[in-house]
């Protein structure tokens, strides 16, 4: 099990282009964007949001992985939260072997309480345009998301859209994080700290009755 440690940053859609050339700056090398799609899954009965989790599938350059997450904390956009994640062949999940790794028994039996009924409920879609921050020998992970999250089904009008900065700590001193979103803030207008994730957001957006977008 991993604990995810990172800061989310509500960036306005005017400012993209000003926070990339802060990164830029900040780390001597231009972004390098990656394509992401993303499927999240749930019961009908949202059987796994009620136990504060949320499974994925992803697809990256490299391949397919399949993720699952606990709510875990989130306080001023300071997210914390467990993880487990593996490769998996092709966009299909493979819940038993993501059970074998997940050795939290709550969150393992939620998997298993759902697995029978998982359907597909949303879709994140997006491209990460990422810098690698060293900072007083701390590794952050800095990144640009830009793009959409979109219901299926009979809800599949339903978007909204997707313009963010995630900071993730990679390794080091968690007061270096927090520094650096300090600087960043400072330096682009509008940046504001956000303790909603894609996923929360997406089952919003499910809910909602209405398009977001």
């Amino acid at each position: 099990m991993g604990i995810e440690r990172e800061i989310k940053l509500a960036l306005p859609a005017d400012q993209a282009e000003a926070a990339a050339q802060w990164l830029t700056a900040r780390t001597g090398q231009p972004g390098k964007p990656i394509a992401l799609d993303n499927l999240y899954f749930d019961t009908p009965a949202l059987t796994l949001a009620r136990s504060k989790s949320a499974l994925r599938l992803r697809r990256t350059p490299d391949g397919w992985l399949q993720t699952f997450k606990t709510v875990g904390h989130a306080q001023a956009g300071m997210h914390s939260r467990h993880e487990w994640e593996m490769p998996v062949a092709g966009p299909a999940l493979e819940i038993d072997a993501l059970r074998e790794i997940c050795d939290d028994p709550d969150a393992a039996a939620a998997l298993r309480d759902a697995a029978p009924q998982l359907i597909e409920l949303f879709r994140t879609t997006f491209t990460r345009t990422l810098w690698p921050v060293v900072k007083d020998g701390t590794a952050i992970e800095a990144a640009i998301d830009r793009g959409e999250i979109v219901a299926v089904g009979d809800r599949a009008s339903r978007r909204a859209p997707i313009c963010e900065v995630e900071l993730e700590l990679k390794g080091g001193d968690e007061a270096v994080l927090h520094a650096l979103a300090s600087e960043l803030m400072a330096s682009v207008p509008g940046l504001v700290p956000d303790d909603i994730s894609k996923a929360q957001r997406g089952y919003q957006l499910r809910e909602s009755g209405t398009d977001a977008a």
